[in-house]
């Protein structure tokens, strides 16, 4: 059953022009790495819902939602503008399966995203489990901006923190950065360009989590199938595990 709690904001820190961190005291609740809830707020009298990975790890005191200002939306824009002390709804309990419970095991983890579908992985990567369960992990993060390259401090401590095991790959696709790549996440595997600037293949031992652009999303999953990776079920495992961001 669907329950409400009361958030307060903390903090409002803005990315970029379209991109913001929403961060959120509220009572304690559980969820795992990777799971969303509904952040919602009165509009004219209506409740007006939107879901949003939490991108901190379960058991923090704050919780933290990596979300993009859509012009023109009924709830980001008022997200957007909300300031320390406001109140926001919650939804609970969290839900979704987009967690690494649900992925087998194997040699590498790669997580592939674009814009704010980053949010589970910093969620997962906060905790221990990717770091045990995985000799490698490759982080790509696509944006059109170098700007909207989110938490790179973060990841940053990750790399200095699991030295050797951490990989990132950011790419940008409307402006020149020296250590991106350029152009759409699976043309970049299509033509190997993603592997070799990782210094990793794809192999049957690989598993890949894709969150973002749902076109993303199923264009990777073609080029990946081209290459032997499939699918990830409960009732068939495979390779390839995915959630569309919108």
């Amino acid at each position: 059953m669907i329950q409400w709690i009361s958030g307060k904001v903390v903090e409002n820190f803005q990315w970029s022009d379209s991109v913001f961190s929403l961060r959120v005291i509220t009572e304690s609740f559980d969820f795992k790495a990777g799971q969303f809830v509904r952040l919602g707020l009165n509009v004219g009298g209506e409740q007006v819902l939107r879901a949003y990975s939490v991108a901190s790890a379960p058991g923090e005191s704050i919780l933290d939602f990596v979300i993009a200002r859509v012009e023109g939306g009924l709830l980001s824009p008022l997200l957007a503008e909300l300031k320390p002390g406001d109140e926001v709804n919650i939804t609970q309990p969290a839900g979704g399966f987009f967690t690494l419970d649900e992925v087998p095991d194997g040699d590498d983890l790669w997580m592939l995203s674009t814009g704010t579908g980053i949010g589970p992985f910093i969620s997962m990567l906060r905790t221990e489990q990717p770091w045990r369960r995985f000799k490698r992990i490759v982080l790509v993060q696509g944006v059109r901006e170098a700007q909207d390259l989110t938490y790179r401090e973060f990841i940053n401590e990750c790399q200095q923190r699991y030295p050797g095991q951490l990989v990132y790959q950011p790419i940008v696709s409307r402006e020149a950065l020296p250590e991106a790549l350029a152009g759409r996440i699976p043309d970049l595997i299509a033509s190997s360009e993603l592997q070799e600037a990782c210094g990793i293949n794809f192999t049957e031992h690989s598993q890949v989590m894709l969150c973002g652009n749902p076109d993303m999303i199923q264009s990777s999953r073609e080029q990946l199938k081209a290459l032997g990776l499939e699918k990830n079920t409960r009732r068939k495992p495979g390779q390839v595990t995915s959630e569309n961001y919108w």
